[in-house]
């Protein structure tokens, strides 16, 4: 506004004034238009490497920026030029094709030429009136600009949350295939090693500001992110060959944790490709089922840490998993430790007790206890390992049952 008034004083009172000068400049236009273009020429590299249709392109705007110039100067109600007006003759590839900055590149180099021109080709006393004009001008064509990049970039983002969303979603089917990984490609995904599945609750009508939240944190961290909302759940989908370190994930995780809705948060076992990111999905999805029968669980907590939950639950992974990873190293391995676990669960964690029981010493309690946490990676004299331990012992001696009668229903 400050700069139309400005103008408005400078310019000639009568609209015949502006009229006449408007016609001189008119005959003009053409070779103001030739001298831009030529003048981008050698400014810009890059306009250089243009192929001919986007020069062309560009030729038009140039001509239409120049065009309008003269129309709005003799339009007495001072009314700015329009996107249509300025940019509706470029197609719709060119916004794709060069950047906003180039754009403002290209706008500066045409102002400083018809600038240039005005006072070459221009009667003495126009010149005045027409160079506050071309500011106030310019800066108006500076703003179609940024309108055109602005609703550009709000139709790509669009475009992208639905398109992370598909992938996303046959992450979550299972699905992933080299489609799949196109189109990730596309979102920016480059990631060939490590990928884990997060869970956790959607935060309602936030939920695409906070999935930015995270994409800015884990890029922080040089990590891929996908994510999306289904129904009431936020799946987030990260990349990086640091992801195989589980406790650097629940670290990295812990980072954004509060941009989920409140609830648990479940992070599931790193895989090694997208391609595979079915089977960290998979345990994701059976932990955040099964975590409500841990209210005490960390946030974020692992899908393996909820293993006896799952297989309560019903997983039949988790439940082989605990036979196979706790149950059978300790069936197959010397030294009484299995006898041992036995007992002292049995004997309510009491290490004399077990002791007692068995006729041995205390310490050589200790020590196969010891033995049993570095084989199966969780000790005995903490509860909640014990209570997994406890569970991996029904389970494995049941699917051993199975194994040797062949009895589907066990």
């Amino acid at each position: 506004m400050a700069a139309a008034k400005g103008l408005n004083r400078s310019r000639p009172a009568s609209a015949k004034s502006r009229a006449a000068i408007a016609k001189r400049l008119s005959a003009q236009t053409s070779g103001m238009t030739t001298a831009a273009i030529a003048e981008m020429e050698t400014r810009h590299v890059w306009f250089r490497e243009l192929d001919a249709e986007h020069r062309s392109s560009i030729t038009l705007v140039a001509r239409a920026g120049i065009d309008g110039f003269v129309t709005w100067f003799a339009d007495p109600e001072l009314k700015g030029p329009t996107t249509s007006e300025v940019f509706g003759s470029a197609p719709r590839e060119l916004a794709r094709r060069i950047s906003l900055h180039q754009t403002v590149d290209l706008v500066r180099t045409t102002i400083d030429v018809v600038e240039a021109q005005i006072e070459e080709v221009m009667p003495r006393n126009d010149r005045p009136v027409l160079h506050t004009a071309i500011v106030a001008y310019s800066r108006e064509v500076a703003f179609a600009a940024a309108e055109i990049y602005a609703r550009a970039a709000e139709l790509r983002g669009t475009w992208d949350a639905r398109l992370e969303a598909s992938v996303v979603d046959a992450v979550l089917r299972g699905e992933t295939d080299e489609s799949v990984l196109s189109r990730a490609s596309t979102l920016g995904w480059t990631s060939a090693g490590g990928v884990v599945v997060v869970v956790g609750g959607a935060p309602g009508a936030d939920a695409r500001a906070e999935l930015e939240t995270i994409r800015h944190r884990t890029a922080i961290g040089g990590l891929d992110m996908l994510g999306a909302v289904q129904g009431d759940r936020l799946i987030v989908v990260l990349g990086g060959s640091q992801l195989r370190d589980p406790a650097w994930t629940l670290e990295v995780v812990g980072g954004f944790v509060n941009s989920f809705a409140a609830g648990p948060v479940v992070v599931g076992p790193p895989v090694e490709h997208l391609m595979d990111t079915g089977a960290s999905t998979r345990e994701a999805l059976s932990g955040y089922r099964a975590v409500i029968g841990w209210p005490e669980a960390p946030r974020p907590v692992s899908a393996h840490d909820l293993l006896p939950e799952r297989a309560l639950n019903g997983d039949g992974h988790a439940r082989r998993s605990l036979a196979r990873e706790l149950y059978d190293p300790l069936h197959d391995a010397s030294g009484g430790l299995l006898e041992t676990l036995v007992v002292f669960l049995d004997q309510g964690l009491s290490v004399e007790a077990a002791a007692r029981t068995l006729f041995v010493h205390a310490n050589t309690v200790r020590y196969r206890l010891r033995r049993v946490h570095e084989i199966t990676g969780y000790s005995p004299t903490d509860p909640r390992d014990a209570y997994a331990l406890r569970l991996a012992l029904t389970l494995g001696r049941l699917l051993a049952r199975r194994s040797r009668s062949d009895d589907p229903a066990l």
